[in-house]
């Protein structure tokens, strides 16, 4: 079977597709026909070999933390009647990126009749840490929350869970076509954080009073200046990288300011915590409560070039491989 295969820690061009033989289920085990692979913003950091007191990845390894397809074999123990179900999975950290991949059958998801096997697989991570950051936060009718990166895979269901939580929502993204696509989504004010003044603009639609909840996908400064627009008693997710690295959020400041801090650190799920959440993201959408946003797809052979326009920050949406 094919595989995109990092080589060695780089840019794009080291993710090369390579022949490996195909991979048979162990006991309690099931193959999946990949037609669908999850793409995410951390697999390009990893790939260049950052991040590495989070991540043990060493070349040559295949990325890919989900996908969604149809089980193809069943291993010792497992009932044979999975066999050509359509499911979506989590692989753990790697391996999605393949036209085959092997995951524990307590792993899988039905994929409900009526919604897509992309539509699924997108929500494998983002579904699952979009719902796990929003529980944390606690959202409350009548709140403002600012959602940063908000046109990504994870913020565009960020801003959709607290519309209809009923709060004010403050959409931050980069370039007129993310603003427009939060406002399509229920914010009630989208700002270009790449224009001086986006935060003062943020403060004055709460009416100077400050952010009650941050949601922060972006991370590096942009995190920090909306750290500094949180209310005192606020909350914060500071869980995202893209903007140059976690936001260094000063824990005596928040200490002083009553501001609960939550990073990335929070968001490691336990499988059986992680199923729960993925499963519940796929039942919000088959019942069209929310929605994710697939913006571009590429081939397996073009896994590099997802990359590629994954790290130029101007996709939309989720990016996603189809085998």
């Amino acid at each position: 079977m094919r595989v995109a295969q990092v080589t060695r820690f780089g840019g794009p061009e080291v993710l090369q597709v390579r022949e490996v033989p195909d991979p048979v289920a162990g006991a309690g085990q099931v193959v999946i026909d990949v037609s669908v692979a999850d793409t995410l913003y951390v697999e390009t950091q990893i790939r260049y070999g950052y991040f590495r007191e989070y991540f043990s990845m060493e070349p040559p390894y295949v990325p890919g933390g989900g996908v969604g397809g149809q089980v193809l074999a069943v291993g010792e123990g497992v009932d044979a009647g999975w066999i050509g179900r359509s499911v979506v999975a989590g692989t753990g950290r790697e391996g999605g990126y393949a036209e085959q991949a092997v995951v524990p059958v307590e792993a899988l998801i039905p994929v409900p009749d009526g919604l897509r096997l992309p539509e699924a697989t997108s929500l494998l991570h983002d579904g699952v840490t979009g719902l796990g950051v929003f529980d944390a936060a606690e959202v409350k009718p009548g709140e403002w929350v600012l959602v940063t990166a908000a046109a990504g895979g994870m913020g565009v269901l960020l801003v959709q869970l607290a519309h209809a939580a009923g709060a004010h929502v403050a959409a931050a993204a980069r370039g007129e076509r993310k603003l427009g696509l939060a406002r399509e989504l229920g914010a009630d004010i989208a700002v270009d954080y790449t224009e001086p003044g986006w935060d003062q603009r943020v403060r004055a639609a709460t009416g100077g009073a400050g952010l009650d909840v941050v949601l922060d996908g972006a991370g590096g400064q942009i995190g920090l200046d909306a750290f500094a627009m949180t209310a005192h008693g606020g909350r914060i997710s500071a869980h995202g990288a893209p903007n140059g690295g976690f936001s260094p959020i000063d824990p005596a400041e928040a200490e002083r300011r009553g501001v609960t801090v939550r990073g990335i650190q929070h968001l490691q799920f336990a499988p059986g915590e992680a199923r729960r959440l993925a499963e519940r993201a796929v039942a919000e959408v088959a019942a069209s409560r929310i929605r994710p946003v697939i913006g571009q797809t590429f081939p397996l052979d073009r896994a590099s070039d997802a990359h590629a326009a994954i790290e130029s920050r101007d996709v939309i949406g989720k990016s996603l491989l189809l085998i």
